[in-house]
C-alpha cells in the first residue's frame, strides 16, 4: 500500500528529523559523563570532534545505504538482504530494546528538569516514572494522528531545541559568567595506555549523543524523491548538529569550568540560572522538558516502521504492517513500541547505567549495519549510473566508522562487562526465537 502524496516527507521535514533523533536530551546530561571520564580538557574536546568526524562518516555511509535501498522500515531490511533473516530479526530486536530503553531514560532525565519547576522539594522517582510515561503517552496520541501531524508537531518542538542551545551557546559572549579553569596536568604526563582508555571512555558518551541519525532510511518509500532526499537531509542535519555540540560544550567549559562539569548535574540549568538567574532557570528547565518531547516524538516515528517490515517479512504477526485509515497509521506497531517504552521507564535505572547498556547494543547495530554498504556497492552497481548518491573517497568512511564503533563497543564492554554478556545472551536468545518462530510455521 502506498502512501497518498501529501503524506509523504519533504527534505526540510526529513532534516528536522535527523537533527530530533541525534539531539535527544543526551547534550544536556552526556558532556558531564564524558567529562567525568576525560583525564585532560584535550581527551574531552578530542573526543567530541572525533565523534562528529565519525558521525559525518557515519551520515555518508547511511546516505548511501538508503539511497540504494529505500524502503520503509530499511533499517532492519538491510540486515536480512545483506546477511540473514535470522541476524536481520536479532540486531532489530536488541536494538528496539536499545532505542525503548534510550527513549525512557531520556524521558526520566525531561521529568527530572521538570520537577524542578513542579515540586518545592524532590519528588519521588514514582513520580517522575508517571511524568515520564505521561509525556509518551501523549505523543503516543499525536502519532495516531499520522506522520505529517506528526512531523508538524516535530518542527515545533525542534525550534524549541535549537533554541535552547542557541541560549546556551550565547553565553560564550558573557565573560562575566565564565570560571576561570585551573591549571590541568600536561597530558603528556599519562602514559598511552591511560590516554587512550581515557579516550575510549570518553567517546562512550559522545557517541551515545551523535548516534540516531541511521534510523532516517526506516522511512523509505515514504519519502518524496529518497534517492535524493535521503542524502541530503542526512547531509545537513549532521553538519548541523556538529556545529552545535562543538559550541555547546565550550560555552559549558567556559561557564562551569572543567573540573565542576566532571561532577555537574543539570548542566543546561545552570548555564541558564547564570545568565538569567532562578526565575530564568525554571523557565529553562520547562523548555527542556519540551525538548525531551522532541525525542520521544521522533522515536515514536520511527521505531514502529522496523516492526513493519519485520512483519512484511513474516517475522512478527501481519498486524504490525497494518496501516489504519486515511492517515496510514502503524497502529499496532506504534502502540507495541510504545508499550515498550513504559515498562522500560519502570524498570530505568540511573543515566550512566542506561548509557552502558545502550552503547554496547548500538555499538553491534551500527557497526554491522554499516558494513552492509559493502554488499549494496557490488549487489547494485546498475544504479550508479541512475542519479543516486555515492560517497567519495570509499572505502575510507565506512571503514572509519566501523572501526570507530567497535572502538567504542570494546571500551563499554571493559567498563561494564555485565552489559557486555548480557547484550550477547539476548543476542543468541533473539537468534533463537527466530528459528523457533519459523519452525512453527512451518508446521502450520
Amino acid at each position: 500500500m502506498q502512501n497518498q502524496p501529501g503524506q509523504k516527507l519533504g527534505s526540510y521535514s526529513l532534516t528536522m528529523i535527523v537533527i530530533g533523533l541525534v539531539i535527544g536530551l543526551g547534550i544536556f546530561r552526556a558532556a558531564s559523563v564524558s567529562a567525568g571520564s576525560a583525564i585532560h580538557p584535550y581527551i574531552f574536546f578530542g573526543a567530541w570532534i572525533f565523534g562528529g568526524l565519525v558521525a559525518l562518516c557515519g551520515a555518508l555511509t547511511y546516505a548511501e545505504i538508503g539511497s540504494r535501498f529505500p524502503v520503509t522500515g530499511g533499517y532492519y531490511k538491510i540486515f536480512s538482504v545483506a546477511y540473514h533473516p535470522s541476524i536481520a530479526f536479532s540486531i532489530n530486536g536488541i536494538i528496539l530494546i536499545s532505542n525503548a530503553a534510550s527513549l525512557g531514560g531520556v524521558a526520566l532525565i525531561g521529568s527530572d528538569y521538570l520537577s524542578e519547576v513542579i515540586f518545592a522539594t524532590p519528588p519521588t522517582d514514582f513520580v517522575k516514572s508517571l511524568m515520564a510515561i505521561s509525556a509518551i503517552l501523549l505523543f503516543y496520541g499525536i502519532n495516531l494522528l499520522g506522520l505529517r501531524m506528526s512531523s508538524k508537531t516535530l518542527n515545533v518542538l525542534m525550534f524549541v531545541k535549537i533554541g535552547i542551545i542557541v541560549i546556551i551557546i550565547s553565553a560564550l559572549f558573557f565573560p562575566s559568567i565564565h570560571t576561570v579553569t585551573s591549571s590541568q596536568i600536561e597530558l603528556m604526563s599519562f602514559d598511552w595506555k591511560t590516554i587512550l582508555f581515557s579516550f575510549g571512555a570518553t567517546l562512550i558518551a559522545v557517541s551515545f549523543t551523535y548516534g540516531g541519525y541511521q534510523q532516517t532510511i526506516n522511512f523509505g518509500d515514504e519519502i518524496q524523491t529518497p534517492r535524493k532526499t535521503i542524502p541530503k537531509s542526512i547531509y545537513t542535519g549532521i553538519l548541523i548538529v556538529i556545529v552545535l555540540y562543538l559550541l555547546v560544550n565550550y560555552s559549558y567549559y567556559k561557564v562551569i569550568g572543567f573540573e565542576e562539569l566532571k561532577s555537574a548535574k543539570g548542566i543546561a540549568a545552570i548555564v541558564a540560572d547564570k545568565l538569567f538567574g532562578p526565575i530564568g532557570k525554571n523557565v529553562f528547565a520547562f523548555l527542556l522538558f519540551l525538548a525531551v518531547l522532541a525525542y520521544v516524538d521522533v522515536m515514536l516515528l520511527s521505531n514502529p516502521r522496523v516492526m513493519y517490515a519485520m512483519s512484511l517479512d513474516g517475522i512478527l504477526p501481519k498486524s504490525f504492517a497494518k496501516k489504519n485509515g486515511e492517515k496510514e497509521v502503524l497502529t499496532t506497531s506504534l502502540t507495541v513500541f510504545t508499550l515498550i517504552c513504559v515498562v522500560v521507564v519502570f524498570y530505568a535505572s540511573t543515566f550512566d547505567k542506561i548509557l552502558g547498556f545502550v552503547m554496547i547494543l548500538d555499538s553491534l547495530g551500527m557497526a554491522t549495519s554499516a558494513a552492509t554498504i559493502f554488499y549494496l556497492r557490488r549487489t547494485t552497481k546498475d544504479l550508479d549510473d541512475k542519479g543516486i548518491y555515492k560517497m567519495k573517497v570509499f572505502p575510507f568512511m565506512p571503514v572509519l566508522f566501523i572501526i570507530a564503533y567497535a572502538f567504542v563497543g570494546i571500551s563499554s564492554f571493559i567498563l561494564n562487562p555485565v552489559f557486555g554478556y548480557t547484550a550477547v545472551i539476548v543476542f543468541l536468545a533473539l537468534i533463537g526465537v527466530y528459528y523457533l518462530i519459523k519452525k512453527l510455521k512451518i508446521k502450520n
